[in-house]
Parts: C-alpha cells; sequence; structure tokens
C-alpha cells in the first residue's frame, strides 16, 4: 500500500439503551476507582498472552495523523531489570535532591517513597514505553510523529487501564531523555 493512501475503515458500534450505558459506564469506574500506583509488587508470573493483549489494547489508542508514536517494550530478564532499576534510581535521586522543589519533596515524605525503586527487581515483567519523535517513510525518508506526547500519554493510560482490568499491579515511571541516553 502507498504512504499517500490509506484505506477508509468505516466506523461501526453496538449502540446500548441509555440503562446499559449507564450500567456499563458505572462498572468501569467501579473498576478503575481501585487502581493504585502499587510500591510493593508481587513476583507472580504474569501470562505472556495477558502482557500482549493489554499491549494490543494500549496501541489503539488515537495518534496524531495515525503514526502511533509508541514502542513498547517487555523486560523479563533480571539483569536487564536491575541495570533499568540502577538508572531509575540515579535518576530519582538527582530529582528528590535538586530537580523537585522542597514542597514537592515534602509532599512525598508522606506517602513513604523515595528514590529507591526495589519493586523494578521484584516485578515479573516490566512494560517500558518509548515515545518517538519521528519515524521513517517507506522511501527512508524521516517523518514527523504529530502530537507524538499526547498521543504516547494516551496510549498509556489505555495500558493502566487494560491492566487494572487484569488486576495487575501497576505504578507509572516517568524516565527523561537523559536517563535513556546513558543506557
Amino acid at each position: 500500500m502507498r504512504e499517500d493512501h490509506v484505506e477508509h475503515i468505516p466506523f461501526s458500534h453496538t449502540r446500548y439503551p441509555e440503562k446499559e450505558m449507564v450500567k456499563r459506564s458505572q462498572e468501569f469506574y467501579e473498576l478503575l476507582n481501585k487502581r493504585r500506583s502499587v510500591r510493593f509488587i508481587s513476583n507472580e508470573q504474569v501470562p505472556m498472552e495477558v502482557i500482549d493483549n493489554v499491549i494490543k489494547a494500549a496501541g489503539t489508542a488515537p495518534s496524531g495523523a495515525h503514526t502511533e508514536p509508541w514502542t513498547f517494550v517487555v523486560v523479563k530478564d533480571l539483569d536487564v531489570k536491575h541495570k533499568i532499576r540502577e538508572i531509575i534510581e540515579e535518576e530519582e535521586e538527582i530529582n528528590y535532591l535538586k530537580r523537585m522543589g522542597r514542597q514537592w519533596v515534602t509532599d512525598l515524605k508522606k506517602l513513604r517513597t523515595n528514590w529507591i525503586k526495589e519493586y523494578l527487581d521484584t516485578a515479573p515483567v516490566l512494560i517500558l514505553i518509548f515515545k518517538q519523535v519521528h519515524g521513517f517513510a517507506a522511501n527512508g525518508k524521516r517523518k514527523v510523529h504529530y502530537y507524538n506526547e499526547i498521543s504516547v500519554s494516551i496510549s498509556c493510560g489505555i495500558l493502566l487501564a487494560a491492566l487494572q482490568v487484569c488486576v495487575l499491579p501497576t505504578l507509572p515511571r516517568r524516565q527523561t531523555q537523559y536517563s535513556m541516553a546513558k543506557q
């Protein structure tokens, strides 16, 4: 298929009666309202089919010009997870000591959180999400990924919701370009 032509896929959906819509929306809200950022995570294994499905769900997010500016990387290897932990802890320590304001650090104290992230070693799976600022066309030329920040953010939100549907605990972490470049 040529890149200058995208086949139209007609939208189709099921229209529910009002009562059913209210019920479904209430159930979904109640499910998502139970989501928490969990810092103590079990090492119990998660079926890879579940991980694949939640990533596919996240990939349904809207994106500027349908560029899908994200890459999901699943990490299960213990050594790689530990290296990721070291990178994140180094960056987080700088955040706590230099980048975050005193009020922010004070607000976090009541949550008993700091830059030590033991759960990164414990979690059976880490899902890393990388934002793509640009991609490449079929002819090898660089092409812009429009609204990449917002598109990836929406995708992450869908990922969190999909993980909650599976009752899998999460703790979103945002890392800077600096820390990713150090790998």
